[in-house]
């Protein structure tokens, strides 16, 4: 990867909206499109990889693996892999990562809300949710 100028105004920026604002800290660990999905479906415990691929059909691989690595370097995902042939790998949520559960269910409850005033836009409950 390219190594991040540490003494950019970008940074310094970057610093500055972290100190101010607590919802950049949040989203630079759980922010893009692809992040708060993974979360939710660790929400329901651990999954191979496989697992979570079948239940993302969308994403591609290269975007799995790299938001899998991302969020297990912030701690938010625990990867555990057993030495036998072939690589059983399982990911679960780490403590930090559990408690971005009432975010998340917060999240649906804004989105369930929001798609009652267009009701061919989404079709899940709340019954849905995870855990």
């Amino acid at each position: 990867m390219t190594e991040i100028k540490e003494s950019s105004t970008i940074q310094e920026n970057k610093q500055t909206a972290f100190k101010e604002c607590p919802v950049t800290y949040v989203m630079n660990k759980i922010g893009g499109h692809w992040k708060p999905i993974i979360l939710y479906h660790l929400l329901s415990g651990s999954k191979r990889y496989s697992e979570l691929r079948k239940s993302i059909p969308a994403i591609t691989e290269k975007m799995l693996i790299q938001h899998l690595k991302q969020l297990e370097a912030d701690n938010l995902v625990a990867r555990k892999a057993k030495p036998v042939v072939p690589p059983y790998v399982t990911y679960s949520l780490t403590t930090s990562g559990l408690a971005l559960k009432p975010v998340l269910y917060t999240m649906a409850v804004w989105a369930i809300e929001e798609s009652g005033k267009n009701a061919s836009i989404f079709y899940k409950s709340l019954d849905d949710f995870p855990g």
